[in-house]
């Protein structure tokens, strides 16, 4: 069959079948951290404040991983887009080793150093060995994570998006049963609190990349040979980095910018942090639909670069922004007429559920401009161009953000208010300056790879 005969890649992807697997196991994701803290939240607020500020640090580690995860995720999908399948696999290889060290590293770093990063964060003292013990074990096995992220990125940019959300779905299960069981001691098992929970997060993902190397295997569009995985070539490891670090770079910015702004509103009250805590863990899913449309997305337009393809992926990009507006909106209007009751899940404490109300008509604005950012900047990436975000996001983050957080929640005393407000500002000043981006097309002259075209032979060559 030669090329002109064969379909491409990009055209058998609609966004619709991309997405909505990317969406549940998005929202399933979210769940593994959500379950802690609305299970832990039976034991008391205390509890659920260390776990949720040591789930601060997990994340973050978590979007670390990402860097090999987002810059293989593009080189991926631009290399099929370009009818390259063999060296889309040896590049998918090569990522899956890269980040299993890189999380190696990083339990050894959060085993060894998780008390002092917590201290760090003005944690009230009895939490911190809460949190310290907690940060621990998870933070020993966090490798399975980075294993897991690498490998599921390889899967999605193929199109295989339904398999990676099928584990996610049978890993929420299996830690909801395990948290049932440790946490509370039914079923005859030790009652063992936040210890019980730590063990059912580890033991869930720990099956989950077992099965994920099964469908890897199965799933690829050309087969990844074991001697892959311990090949190293220099340009692929330059292309997954020309993205993967920018992107790493601008995580680092948005989660150290984070962390300093908690230990912000630790300084207000532990009643902020634990409202914090509750809101954040609900606000995620307020995002999970952007953040779905924005992956489904970045797949069908790298798919379209790498074919060169530039004004179907410009035009992609514009109709999935308006999408994601459209449905940011109408959930979050929905979410915040059952403002009360959905704090209400978490704690009975008044307060707490007065304050996060506050908080959640705050959304409503606050979400719309997110959705500029997580949508657009994804499809910035999947074009290569990378680097710009990280340098907007530096700015705009710790130039804004910080700094506004700071005056408006401690200085003037809005308290939890005055930290959402900053996020807000933030959050809008950036998604204007990335839509600006993607109209000015400068990301065209990006791209990784070339498509392939027919040569005197009738085989397929670099262009």
């Amino acid at each position: 069959m030669t090329l002109s005969d064969r379909i491409p890649s990009w055209k058998k992807l609609s966004l619709f079948a991309v997405t909505w697997p990317i969406f549940i196991d998005s929202v399933l994701r979210m769940m593994l951290g959500t379950v802690d803290v609305f299970m832990l939240s039976r034991i008391s607020d205390k509890a659920t404040g260390a776990v949720g500020l040591a789930n601060e640090i997990i994340y973050f580690c978590i979007l670390m991983f990402g860097f090999v995860g987002i810059g293989t995720s593009v080189a991926v999908s631009q290399y099929i887009g370009a009818g390259r399948e063999k060296e889309a696999s040896r590049i998918s290889a090569l990522a899956i080793t890269m980040n299993l060290i890189f999380g190696i590293l990083v339990s050894i770093v959060l085993f060894l150093c998780g008390e002092p990063l917590l201290r760090l964060m003005n944690l009230d003292p009895e939490q911190i060995g809460i949190a310290s013990h907690y940060l621990k074990i998870i933070g020993g096995f966090i490798w399975i994570e980075a294993l897991s992220y690498a490998v599921s990125s390889v899967i999605r940019a193929s199109g295989q998006t339904k398999s990676v959300m099928y584990v996610t779905l049978g890993v929420n299960i299996i830690h909801v049963t395990g948290n049932y069981l440790l946490i509370f001691g039914n079923w005859g098992f030790p009652e063992w609190g936040v210890t019980g929970a730590a063990i059912s997060t580890v033991v869930s993902r720990l099956l989950g990349i077992v099965v994920l190397f099964l469908i890897l295997y199965r799933r690829v569009p050309s087969p990844i040979r074991g001697r892959d995985f311990v090949t190293w070539k220099g340009s692929y490891a330059k292309q997954i980095m020309s993205v993967g670090l920018p992107a790493a770079g601008e995580h680092l910015a948005w989660q150290s910018q984070y962390l300093m702004i908690m230990s912000f509103v630790n300084m207000i009250s532990i009643t902020a942090l634990n409202t914090h805590v509750y809101v954040m863990n609900v606000s995620n899913y307020f995002m999970a639909l952007a953040m779905a449309i924005g992956a489904g997305t970045e797949i069908i337009v790298g798919q379209m670069v790498g074919a060169g393809e530039m004004k179907a992926a410009y035009q992609r990009l514009m109709k999935s922004v308006r999408i994601s507006f459209v449905l940011t909106l109408a959930i979050v209007g929905t979410a915040v007429i059952f403002r009360h009751e959905l704090i209400g899940m978490f704690t009975k404490d008044p307060t707490i559920i007065a304050l996060g109300a506050s908080i959640f008509l705050l959304s409503i604005v606050l979400e719309p401009g997110r959705t500029f950012n997580i949508v657009i900047i994804n499809s910035l990436r999947a074009a290569g161009d990378a680097r710009f975000p990280v340098l907007m996001g530096v700015l705009s983050m710790w130039g804004v953000s910080v700094p506004l957080a700071y005056t408006l929640g401690v200085h003037f005393g809005m308290g939890l208010l005055g930290v959402w407000i900053a996020f807000t500002v933030d959050e809008w000043l950036r998604g204007v300056i990335m839509l600006l981006r993607w109209r000015s097309r400068a990301w065209e002259k990006k791209a990784l790879v070339k498509p392939v075209s027919i040569s005197e032979n009738g085989m397929g060559a670099q262009a």
